[in-house]
């Protein structure tokens, strides 16, 4: 019995005759909890990608950016990563209060290497000490780790980092705006006591 192969898995293993090394692979490399290597890895990456899905199971893939170690591992089986202010659709925070099942994708594209965590996810407020971990952030994403294994890495692209994002969040500086707050279509509709907002600090430069 699979803890994680379905019989639709199955039917394409059973085609490519991979059934023995998905076998293999869940044996020597699936596992319930992060490792003290895992946790490592996670926490040298300024990026990753988030999988969710709405309540009908339709899925949106997030690109989730931050400094070195914006992705903290409270313990071996929890992740913890901050929610800043977006485009204000909040299509991750809505599908997770939907739906709670979620895949995160960390990849070092020097190296290279990935690791893949699923898992069921939360979202809260910003309260306590996490303010003073996330500057500005507006919620905070947890997640209770149900499954981690790396992947095949032979298809990364390499690349090297040339410069990271002026628009996360530090304490003590003033964030930018970006830009396309300022434009027609989105100036007059954005959130109140936002920076970019006609006639407030922002407005002028």
């Amino acid at each position: 019995m699979s803890r994680i192969y379905q019989p639709e898995h199955r039917a394409f293993q059973e085609r490519f005759d991979t059934v023995r090394l998905a076998d293999r692979i869940e044996e020597v490399q699936w596992r319930e909890r992060l490792t003290d290597a895992d946790r490592e890895f996670i926490s040298r990456r300024d990026m990753f990608f988030l999988a969710t899905a709405d309540s009908e199971g339709r899925p949106t893939c997030s690109y989730k950016g931050g400094d070195p170690g914006f992705v903290r591992c409270p313990d071996e089986r929890t992740l913890v990563f901050p929610s800043y202010d977006g485009n204000g659709m909040y299509l991750t925070a809505g599908n997770v209060a939907m739906n709670p099942h979620v895949g995160l994708l960390f990849v070092d594209f020097e190296s290279p290497r990935r690791l893949r965590v699923h898992g069921e996810a939360s979202v809260t407020p910003i309260e306590g000490e996490w303010r003073d971990v996330y500057p500005e952030a507006q919620l905070l994403v947890r997640v209770a780790v149900r499954e981690v294994f790396p992947n095949c890495a032979r298809y990364i692209h390499k690349y090297q980092l040339v410069e990271r994002s002026r628009f996360v969040p530090h304490a003590g500086v003033e964030t930018p705006v970006p830009g396309w707050k300022r434009t027609e279509w989105a100036k007059d509709v954005l959130p109140a006591g936002d920076p970019a907002r006609p006639g407030g600090p922002e407005s002028g430069r």
